[in-house]
């Protein structure tokens, strides 16, 4: 089985930045979309961005378009989602999944396998 192991949650002020790994192991996601969504108290878990396997086009939410930034090194099997110009609307719990499909998926229920989370809280 596959096991995806998130990091580099934390605290930081608005207009701050933080940068978001998700190391993968067990088993190759080479091949695997990866996605990133994040869930916030009393709210769905909600995509965020995800990438396809190649490192082709990312996709992003609205609300992270022209902050955040999706990458891959299939080489060091890590998914990376750099965050800048935080705001407190981003402050949740960010998961990194991976999805055995060629495409990126925005839905929840495309993706196989999920890490346990990280804390991200934005202070105004």
């Amino acid at each position: 089985q596959g096991q995806l192991v998130e990091s580099g949650g934390g605290l930081v002020q608005a207009g701050g930045s933080l940068r978001l790994s998700c190391v993968v192991s067990g088993r190759t996601f080479t091949f695997y979309a990866m996605g990133w969504f994040r869930q916030a108290p009393g709210k769905e878990r909600e995509f965020v961005a995800g990438i396809p396997w190649n490192g082709g086009r990312p996709v992003y939410a609205d609300s992270v378009k022209g902050r955040f930034t999706i990458s891959r090194d299939n080489a060091k099997d890590t998914v990376y989602l750099q965050m800048n110009n935080l705001k407190p609307e981003d402050t949740a719990v960010y998961y990194c999944a991976a999805d055995h499909s060629v495409i990126v998926h925005m839905s929840v229920n495309e993706y196989d396998y999920w890490g346990q989370g990280t804390q991200v809280t934005v202070s105004s």
